[in-house]
């Protein structure tokens, strides 16, 4: 239950509700295994006729047999959900610090990456400076199928903190656009938030007293794998780490009045809600055929997809990146669908005691 608390009051998030803010829903299921596929290998050793069993032939050699038993021990398993890379910072009792995990799948437990490899960094910007090599680590983590942490000893972190930058873009969605009767732009608009203003998913999103318009705002955000500057639209995707879902939190107030530049409005602490996890890119077959949606005291107030966006994750990093170097770990929070507070009739802004759930759906 998000509820508010003293001083400018807070808004946290409880565990009760069922899909929990900001998780990104980004996961796929393998295929099972084929029962034909395995009668087929069986078939190839089965001799036929006999007095109604079928008998494997003598003569396979060592290595068929031992191949045939895994294969059989294979088919008695139940199939599993194929893990996808949902990479996360997190806290637990035990720890003296942050560790880099693996979420096992939406709800899941916990692979701490650290005490697979002790030499992995701890923090997910300095992983993701790692490049591939960091990555193919927590690639043999997640075959392996190691223990995991419960999640009720887990504290979820942003999967992203401290990066260098925290890039946003405004009137991205063409729904949004026409919810505000103002033309779609002919270029990205592109504005930032400090990243002091990121907290984790169910971390307390603080009012402000300074305003009285806190609005809701969910997104796509693209976190960046590579150092680049001046990036081609087609080599873009080289550069994305992956992506995880945000919450850009707006004080329309303060957005609107001082010269009506957007950054105070934008930036307050704890005003940019990330994770938990870090889907990389190689599990999501297309970041721009996502459904996206927020929920505030239960009711569905944005619903969209981001088919719907403007300009595209490739468009995005392409423009940026002419005017400033990116790098590991920075984020880009690709707009917001329609159904903000703002341009209700009449407008609703977050309050004491509000419920939200924003989540993207594959």
């Amino acid at each position: 239950m998000a509820t508010a608390g003293g001083g400018g009051g807070a808004i946290s998030l409880g565990e009760e509700l069922s899909a929990c803010l900001l998780r990104s829903w980004l996961w796929l299921l393998c295929p099972p295994l084929s029962t034909c596929s395995l009668a087929g290998i069986g078939s190839l050793h089965r001799e036929p006729g006999g007095s109604g069993h079928s008998k494997q032939a003598l003569m396979l050699g060592s290595g068929r047999r031992r191949l045939l038993s895994t294969l059989l021990q294979v088919q008695k398993r139940p199939c599993q959900p194929c893990r996808n890379m949902r990479l996360v910072q997190f806290q637990a009792p035990h720890l003296e610090e942050p560790h880099v995990g693996l979420e096992s799948g939406i709800g899941g437990g916990v692979v701490d990456l650290n005490t697979f490899d002790p030499a992995l960094p701890k923090t997910m910007v300095q992983f993701l400076e790692r490049g591939e090599t960091a990555l193919s680590v927590a690639r043999r983590a997640l075959a392996a199928q190691l223990p995991l942490i419960p999640r009720s000893q887990v504290t979820f972190l942003a999967p992203v903190t401290r990066p260098d930058k925290v890039i946003c873009v405004g009137l991205n969605y063409a729904d949004h656009c026409q919810e505000q009767n103002v033309r779609v732009p002919k270029n990205p608009i592109i504005f930032s938030k400090f990243s002091s203003s990121i907290v984790g998913p169910y971390d307390s999103i603080i009012l402000p007293p300074e305003s009285k318009e806190v609005d809701w705002e969910v997104e796509m955000a693209v976190v960046i794998g590579k150092k680049g500057k001046h990036i081609k639209a087609t080599d873009v995707m080289a550069y994305v780490a992956g992506f995880t879902v945000a919450h850009d939190v707006s004080a329309r107030d303060w957005q609107m009045r001082n010269g009506k530049q957007w950054l105070l409005g934008k930036t307050f602490d704890t005003f940019c809600p990330l994770g938990p996890a870090l889907v990389t890119k190689d599990t999501i077959a297309d970041p721009h055929n996502l459904k996206i949606s927020c929920r505030v005291n239960g009711e569905i107030v944005q619903s969209s997809n981001t088919n719907q966006m403007v300009f595209k994750t490739e468009d995005l990093i392409a423009w940026v990146s002419q005017f400033v170097t990116l790098y590991p770990g920075d984020i880009l929070l690709t707009g917001t669908p329609p159904g903000v507070g703002m341009f209700r009739k009449p407008p609703v802004f977050l309050k004491m005691n509000c419920r939200m759930n924003c989540s993207s759906l594959s």
